[in-house]
């Protein structure tokens, strides 16, 4: 089998192309997705110069832009999200839909237009692109603000009435039975899409993804989240809903697992580079000559776009009660068209009620529109006053609740012990953890924690690392620790970074990588970076030293001896291994640290003792082990290893 040559050749025009409009934007300090539009219009077949050989199949790769950029939006949301904006959405937006279509009517029969016309125009201008909204959102880092929550669920209203408006549009005038029975079998359809969800979402998706996890493989993770989101895209696509909303519902089910913020990570680069690829694909399709030849029919279209839907949508999200800062920035937000008014003018076109004027202008309205609105996205928070600045600017970690606190990456050994610490003194901190079983542990003792790899900067961004108060990376992995220590320092370039490393050379890549402190060997890496972390919190020096002399006496001797400080600090208390549910077990499988927060510092047998063992020994009924923690730990490990098995 010979590859078409000129398929390559288009791929290398596509990814120039974008490589170009987006160094442009860049420079420009515009939007990234104007400058891959205009790309795009250069090598479409529209402008002289080089040129795809067929648009078409970029279109079919295209769409999986949308459906990964889709699939990361859902996984970003959760459920609880969407029910915090359900009335304005599934109430507001059909609202804001029907006076479209009416401004349209009126439009119409103020330029003479005939009153079908007016009609199909108003809902092609109905529908906003969820696409080309959700990236600009990601771009501002407004996701997850008031206002674009509201965007996207009102944006996704919409692309569930395309489903009802591509069966209504044809049927105008002529609503037969046969019509009215297609669109209750479109929503029927829906239906069937939407029941399973709750379920799927809460018992059979976590499930799965636990298996996958288990196994530590980056790239099975990835195909088991890609083959879930392309999956469930296809099949609403095949009942004929949006590829859109599919993938959408898809990264919804993968939000309620404790795998999101790793899936996302994982799935960004890929994401990327097919948005590119839609944007540009999208501007190859524009053709620029309607810009001229249609100027008085597509200025009334971008006038109505621009103006009348800025008015509507504020006006709708203003009557359900919404600040007017926020109700003017989603009436910002919603001022464009994009790929679902396409399949509207076509879907009209094809049934003769509108002409091939209509169906250019609709194309150059879309583009004109999504660069205006780029625009608008932008500038219109500094338009509406302080307060929607300060709505627009929260990040994502900062609408979390997280602040002043520590990033801990990596609860093994070592980072379970600086845990250990950080409770002791009341210091708040998330952790984040690539094993399964120890994220499900941190989280039913209502420890704060992320499942992922600490070196993603967006899971470092999940975690608030720019609010910081302190960074501590206990990762024994030089590579991956090398990386999440510069991913650190360019969220947070203040706060302090304290690491491991297991020689001088390692210790060395990684201050030169941003790290504040470096410590080595392991043993000695946690009593340090307690020392530190302490030191750095700014707590009582003398409860500090007490602390920190009592951790070390536990782990390098192993001896239970009083030492004076606060009845708070942990002990060393020697206790014989009772016969029930500890014995027999080895300490991976009784993940006593992880469940109970103690470390077992000595085994005690008749052979002899057993210093620091390792996370394979098994604890025999008889044995004596030495346990460093809070008395009250101590004795809930105690209660559950007495309990029959």
């Amino acid at each position: 089998m010979v590859a078409d040559p000129l398929v390559f050749r288009d791929l290398a025009y596509v990814f120039a192309a974008a490589v170009l409009g987006g160094a442009l934007a860049w420079l420009a300090r515009q939007p990234l997705i104007l400058g891959y539009v205009l790309g795009g219009i250069l090598i479409g077949p529209f402008t002289p110069g080089p040129t795809v050989s067929d648009v078409h199949t970029f279109e079919l790769l295209a769409e999986i832009g949308v459906v990964l950029l889709m699939f990361s939006i859902g996984i970003e949301f959760s459920l609880r999200d969407l029910l915090r904006v359900k009335w304005v959405a599934l109430v507001g937006g059909p609202l804001g839909i029907l006076l479209s279509v009416l401004l349209g009517l009126g439009a119409g029969a103020l330029l003479g237009w005939p009153p079908l016309q007016g009609i199909v125009v108003g809902a092609v201008i109905s529908v906003a692109s969820t696409m080309v909204l959700a990236r600009l959102l990601l771009d501002r880092g407004e996701l997850h603000t008031r206002h674009g929550r509201l965007m996207i669920a009102i944006t996704l209203v919409e692309d569930l009435a395309v489903v009802v408006l591509t069966v209504l549009l044809p049927a105008l005038g002529d609503l037969e039975a046969g019509r009215a029975a297609g669109i209750g079998l479109a929503l029927g359809k829906a239906a069937l899409i939407l029941v399973p969800f709750a379920y799927l979402a809460a018992k059979v998706v976590p499930s799965i993804m636990t298996r996958v996890a288990r196994t530590r493989s980056p790239e099975l993770f990835l195909l088991v989240a890609l083959a879930l989101g392309l999956g469930t895209a296809a099949l609403t696509q095949t009942v004929g809903l949006s590829l859109a909303l599919g993938a959408f519902l898809a990264g919804l089910l993968i939000s309620e697992s404790d795998y999101a913020h790793e899936t996302l990570a994982r799935l960004l680069p890929l994401r990327d580079v097919f948005v590119a690829l839609f944007f540009v694909t999208i501007g190859a399709l524009v053709d620029p000559g309607p810009l001229f030849t249609s100027l008085p029919l597509l200025g009334v279209m971008v006038a109505m776009i621009v103006v009348g839907k800025f008015l509507i949508w504020t006006a709708v999200v203003w009557l359900f009660r919404y600040p007017l800062s926020t109700a003017l920035l989603v009436g910002a937000g919603l001022t464009q068209i994009g790929e679902f008014s396409f399949i509207l003018v076509q879907v009209a076109r094809a049934a003769g009620q509108v002409g091939d004027e209509v169906y250019s202008a609709t194309l150059a309205a879309s583009l004109l529109t999504i660069l205006l609105n780029a625009l608008l996205v932008r500038y219109v928070p500094a338009w509406v006053g302080a307060a929607a600045r300060s709505l627009a600017s929260h990040p994502a970690a900062h609408a979390d609740g997280l602040n002043d606190h520590v990033v801990l990456c990596g609860f093994g050994r070592v980072g379970s012990a600086v845990g250990e610490a950080l409770d002791t003194f009341g210091v708040r901190y998330i952790v984040l953890e690539t094993d399964p079983d120890i994220v499900a542990s941190l989280r039913a003792r209502a420890i704060a924690c992320l499942f992922g790899d600490a070196a993603h900067h967006h899971l470092l961004q999940r975690a608030g690392t720019e609010h910081a108060t302190m960074v501590v990376f206990t990762l024994p992995a030089i590579d991956r620790a090398r990386l999440a220590v510069r991913a650190a320092r360019s969220l947070n370039p203040r706060a302090p970074i304290l690491a491991r490393a297991h020689g001088r050379g390692e210790a060395d890549e990684l201050r030169r990588g941003g790290a504040t402190d470096v410590v080595q060997p392991e043993v000695e890496a946690a009593a340090a970076l307690i020392r530190q972390a302490l030191g750095h919190l700014a707590l009582p020096a003398e409860h500090a030293a007490a602390y920190l002399d009592r951790f070390r006496e536990a782990i390098e001797t192993a001896e239970a001896r009083p030492m004076g400080a606060p009845a708070v600090f942990p002990e060393v208390r020697e206790v014989a291994v009772p016969a029930g549910r500890v014995a027999g077990q080895s300490l991976r499988q009784a993940r006593i640290r992880e469940r109970f927060g103690i470390t077992v510092v000595a085994i005690i047998r008749s052979e002899g003792v057993v210093l620091n063992p390792p996370p394979d020994a098994v604890l025999r009924a008889g044995d004596r082990v030495r346990l460093f923690g809070r008395p009250e730990q101590i004795d809930a490990f105690l209660a559950e290893a007495a309990a029959p098995d």
